[in-house]
């Protein structure tokens, strides 16, 4: 196959890396707003591809969709998601990208109907459905070994701040990391939520208030079945990248995320010390889910899989985290059927 890589940027060059070495891929091209990343991307990557791939930069996102790939992979901007998603539909091609669909519902809803109508392939870019630790999980709670799950605690914590000048481009908090805990919940458990309760705070750099986001945050979200999740999320956690999500059943408890380089010291007496090593960031943490997730996207592509991720899982999460901000600047308790119905969707 030959796939168009659209966006070269960090998590672009990532993806890039990752796709060099992918089984089923014949030859990346790949595109970028600034040519000369794409072009320098491309020329970096020539000590990582085995040998029969080539990897060949095409300029700009243009030159991508002129090239006559098969498939693109869209890592561009957030801003640029749902045109591109639009246009790779309109081409006919199957598309991966990365979260958001669009930074908005109704913009969302519609680059879904563009796909819908083109009868086109979208996979979502959610990496923790891949992340072993979460696959282990759900396994063990679809199979019956936890009983009833009544409580989910799901924490999500930077190690640092991004720039000041991400935030305006992110969503905010919520609507940038609390997502994932919230496809994660939903995939995990097969339940919708219900109702959320949320609060933040910006105690930290002036810019998270200055953008009218928070640097911390707590959502209580209820389940269709009553499970009670908890989910926190922080950009000053300077432990340590931080991803856990604590599953409490009548039956047995799990923990995704717990291991040698979690950032976590126990109070306890002989307890464990803080790791030497831990996680820096997110593409440390989850590096193998994302080239697990590209790699069934190639699968999804060719037509030898179904689409682990369709876009519409990128509806359903964000529809949480719209509900969670409106609960947040209205301190009351939001059901994500009401934003959908604002928004004019059913």
């Amino acid at each position: 196959m030959r796939i168009g890589l659209l966006g070269a940027g960090r998590i672009g060059s990532f993806h890039a890396r990752a796709l060099a070495t992918t089984p089923g891929v014949d030859e990346l091209v790949i595109g970028d707003a600034a040519p000369a990343r794409s072009a320098a991307l491309a020329a970096r990557l020539g000590d990582v591809t085995a040998a029969g791939r080539a990897v060949r930069p095409a300029g700009s996102v243009d030159g991508v969709f002129a090239a006559g790939v098969d498939a693109v992979v869209i890592a561009s901007a957030t801003d640029s998601h749902a045109a591109l998603i639009t246009r790779a539909a309109r081409a006919g091609l199957p598309a991966f990208c990365e979260k958001p669909v669009a930074p908005d519902i109704m913009g969302t809803v519609r680059a879904l109907r563009e796909v819908e109508a083109a009868g086109t392939v979208l996979q979502i870019g959610f990496q923790r459905r891949f992340d072993a630790g979460f696959r282990a999980a759900r396994e063990a709670l679809r199979g019956g070994v936890l009983g009833r799950l009544h409580t989910i605690r799901a924490v999500t914590s930077d190690a640092a701040p991004p720039p000041p000048d991400f935030l305006p481009h992110s969503g905010g908090l919520i609507r940038d990391c609390m997502v994932h805990d919230f496809d994660a919940v939903h995939w995990l458990t097969g339940c919708e939520v219900a109702e959320v309760y949320a609060h933040g705070s910006a105690g930290g750099a002036s810019f998270f208030r200055d953008a009218g986001d928070v640097d911390t945050a707590a959502a209580l979200l209820t389940l269709d079945n009553g499970t009670l999740v908890t989910a926190t999320a922080t950009r000053y956690n300077g432990a340590g990248y931080d991803v856990r999500m604590e599953l409490s059943g009548e039956l047995d408890q799990w923990v995704v995320g717990l291991g040698d380089r979690t950032p976590v010291t126990s109070a306890e007496p002989g307890g464990p010390a803080g790791p030497e090593r831990p996680w820096s960031g997110f593409l440390d943490r989850f590096g193998a889910a994302y080239r697990a997730e590209l790699a069934a996207f190639v699968q999804v592509a060719r037509g030898a899989m179904a689409n682990p991720c369709p876009g519409g899982e990128g509806l359903r999460a964000l529809l949480v985290a719209e509900a969670c901000e409106l609960s947040r600047h209205e301190r009351r308790p939001v059901r994500p059927e009401e934003v959908a119905a604002r928004a004019g969707i059913g």
